[in-house]
């Protein structure tokens, strides 16, 4: 006979599906498993599975606080051999963050060796390090073997691991949670434990009350690393009403030095001679100390920051960072205001209480609902806590009433015992005993059988039969649950009251004062400075206000070919607006000019201006100074000096021109002036009204003088009742003034008349 043995066919068990329905179905089942068995913490005691079962095998491997410590390796091991069946590196940074205290606000593992440090350098492989509970982890887990929490069978089947843990510690909110799960994400940061249980106690005494009653006691996340917490307090409560928000959190600055002995709220540590320097001693938690000092030093040498000279890293086992201005006589708050916006000294914690309820399902929860839940989570530990024990107490009694039977009927018990086959029935049916009695009984050693071992039953008879009474009391009455856990919950806060060491505040919840606004000009030192623009388009600056003469243009040298075109004197905090014939204005700060000491560089270099562009202007910027702007053709108009400014090197197109038509007349128009006079090729002269003439952003203006022949000569303002003046020609330089300009006052648009006699032949104010 022959036996079969052909293998059987595997394309029999392919199913034919849809394949997007395949696919959503299959992605479905890992989204669920993501969100509920790996990136959210459950409601109950703020853990993820992989966080709870690293302590669950530690408590297995019994690493109390009192206990010694054991390799990382043996409970890694043990971990993912038993319950987690992952990655050992991945089990083994989960374990190291538990250990660290920069990372949790209360660690629940207590390591021994290198776990890695705020510069953000990594742990020590886990041959190296040790670790046992702390007395933290301890709390959380107290309970266990009370019946509280439903035990579960481990991905084997070999081991039974607990569902959450049954411990009164409020670790949720107290140690916080992050985790990215599949359509949803988790952040929750780390708080007070005090503040917890205040506001817990307040919603067990009120369940109604209001979420502004909560915040007046709970006033916002306490992270490990300490620092500020900015934002008002209106924006905070907002944040925990809704579950969502985001705070901003600051570095502290505090120095001191022991010769004074006083440390500075401020963070000015003074030094010698005026000078001094900035210290931060806590900086926003999650940011490695490292990658702060790197970003530091990236913007010096990058001259982003111009105001700052060094930064030091003096930190021991606290931190210690030094910030040297460059001179003393940068405004620290501008520095401070700097570094919070250009680093990680301020980042923004985004807060998303989002977590999985008793019935493992994920929600974004508000303050007040989130601690309802935990509450009446920590009610049903309690009352299967209870309800456990006096299953405890009536196994007890059940002995304990047959033992007392047989004490009271000592020598019938001892005859039964002797004389019969099957003493255990006899007994039972005698004595009307159960079969629990009965067997304890039989078991007992001959010592017990002293009259002393008799009272000391009925004592402990009369003990538990109390206790059992009180249990019943506490089952049947919520009042006596709430103030059980009300009690519970004083004697827990005792161990992280105010006045502890691990209890004590860190974050300092203080709404920052209004923003300083800011550019990266604040930041250049002031110094006087002298530009000069050649004819040929080379730009310099010489350092303090040169003398530029009668002439305008003072003692610079020029390349051959080349002459002076425009001078004005400056500040190296300034910006120069370049006005080009094509419209266009363009933006250079002061602080940038090439040196005087030769012939400077190309401005074309610098700024994109057209090949064919002329530049007809060079103006010192003025904050709320208006420019008058005039075309060849007799158009003009006004625009502030703060819409010329361009942000880029290709400017800002300003004066529409058309073929033929030119930007002619840049003037800054001084505050007293109320007239302008124009000017034209055919030497006709207007003035009319400063009234007159619209203010734009941009555009071709309107009509300042109509001309049959030509186009503008000039244009410039003047206050109507001290005249117009000019320059005579000649070696004098006089000036001279026509103080009755009233003949010449027209409306804008008109022809006008011939000026005043003695006026500039080249028709040029």
């Amino acid at each position: 006979m022959t036996t079969d043995t052909t293998e059987p066919d595997p394309f029999d068990a392919i199913v034919d599906a849809p394949f997007d329905s395949a696919l959503s179905e299959r992605y479905l089942v890992y989204a669920l498993s993501t969100i509920t068995a790996r990136s959210l913490p459950d409601l109950r005691d703020g853990l993820k599975p992989v966080h709870r079962r690293l302590l669950w095998a530690m408590r297995q491997l019994k690493l109390n606080p009192t206990d010694a410590f054991k390799k990382s390796a043996r409970v890694v091991g043990d971990v993912i051999g038993k319950y987690h069946p992952h990655g050992d590196q991945s089990v083994y940074d989960a374990m190291v963050r538990l250990a660290q205290d920069f990372s949790l606000r209360y660690p629940l593992v207590e390591g021994q060796g290198n776990f890695g440090n705020i510069d953000g350098d990594n742990a020590a492989a886990y041959r190296y390090t040790e670790a046992r509970l702390t007395k933290t982890a301890v709390q959380l887990m107290a309970g266990l073997d009370e019946g509280t929490v439903n035990f579960i069978p481990t991905y084997n089947g070999e081991e039974e691991e607990p569902e959450i843990f049954p411990g009164i510690f409020p670790n949720l909110l107290a140690n916080g949670s992050s985790g990215i799960a599949v359509g949803m994400a988790t952040n929750i940061p780390s708080h007070n434990v005090a503040e917890i249980i205040d506001a817990t106690l307040m919603l067990i005494d009120n369940p109604t009350a209001e979420h502004d009653e909560l915040m007046r006691i709970f006033h916002g996340p306490d992270f490990a690393t300490g620092g500020l917490v900015v934002d008002s307090p209106a924006a905070i409560s907002r944040a925990y009403e809704t579950g969502k928000g985001a705070l901003r959190v600051r570095g502290r600055f505090s120095a001191g030095r022991e010769a004074d002995g006083a440390w500075e709220a401020s963070g000015i540590e003074r030094l010698g001679g005026g000078q001094w320097q900035l210290v931060i001693s806590e900086i926003p938690y999650q940011l490695a100390k490292g990658k702060l000092i790197e970003q530091v030093a990236q913007l010096i040498a990058d001259k982003k920051l111009p105001i700052l000279e060094d930064v030091r890293d003096e930190s021991d086992t606290q931190i210690r960072i030094v910030f040297v201005p460059k001179s003393r006589n940068v405004d620290p708050e501008l520095l401070k205001e700097s570094l919070f916006k250009l680093t990680d000294l301020e980042t923004r914690f985004g807060l998303n209480l989002n977590v999985l309820d008793d019935t493992r399902t994920p929600g974004v929860l508000s303050l007040r609902l989130l601690l309802l839940e935990w509450v009446k989570s920590q009610i049903d530990i309690l009352l299967r806590r209870t309800q456990h024990r006096l299953d405890k107490i009536a196994a007890r009694l059940e002995l304990l009433g047959g033992y007392i039977i047989a004490f009271l009927n000592l020598d019938r018990i001892i005859e039964i015992i002797r004389t019969q086959d099957e003493p255990k029935v006899l007994m039972m049916a005698e004595f009307e005993l159960t079969d629990r009695q009965a067997e304890a009984i039989l078991n007992m050693r001959l010592r017990s059988l002293r009259r002393l071992e008799e009272m000391e039953l009925r004592r402990e008879q009369g003990d538990l039969l109390g206790e059992q009474d009180e249990l019943n009391k506490l089952l049947e009455s919520p009042a006596r649950q709430r103030t059980r856990l009300k009690r519970d919950l004083a004697a827990l806060r005792k161990d992280y009251g105010e006045e502890t060491a691990l209890g004590r505040r860190r974050t300092t919840i203080a709404e920052a004062a209004p923003t300083v606004e800011f550019s990266m000009d604040a930041m250049i030192e002031k110094a006087p400075v002298t530009v000069n623009l050649s004819a040929k388009g080379w730009v310099r600056g010489a350092s303090g206000h040169v003398p530029i003469g009668a002439d305008g243009f003072g003692d610079f040298k020029y390349k051959e070919g080349d002459g002076p075109a425009f001078a004005a004197h400056a500040q190296t905090t300034d910006k120069l607006l370049i006005a080009c014939d094509n419209g266009r204005f363009y933006t250079l700060g002061a602080d940038k000019l090439p040196s005087a000491r030769g012939f400077g560089e190309p401005i074309r270099t610098m700024l994109d201006i057209d090949a064919g562009a002329e530049i007809i202007a060079l103006l010192v910027y003025r904050p709320g100074a208006q420019l008058l702007l005039a075309s060849n053709t007799g158009r003009g108009f006004a625009a502030e000096a703060g819409e010329l400014l361009a942000e880029t090197r290709k400017g800002r197109g300003v004066v529409n021109t058309k073929p033929g038509v030119k930007l002619s007349v840049v003037r800054e128009i001084p505050a007293e002036h109320d007239h302008i006079a124009v000017v034209g090729d055919n030497r006709k002269l207007v003035i009319f009204s400063l009234e007159e003439l619209p203010v734009l952003a941009k555009g071709q203006g309107v009509t300042l003088q109509r001309y049959r022949d030509g186009g503008l000569a000039d244009a410039t303002t003047l206050k109507l009742e001290d005249g117009l003046s000019w320059k005579m020609g000649g070696e004098t330089g006089r000036t001279r003034t026509e103080s009755d300009m009233r003949l010449w006052k027209v409306a804008r648009g008109a022809a006008g008349r011939l000026p005043p006699g003695g006026f500039p032949r080249d028709n040029k104010f």
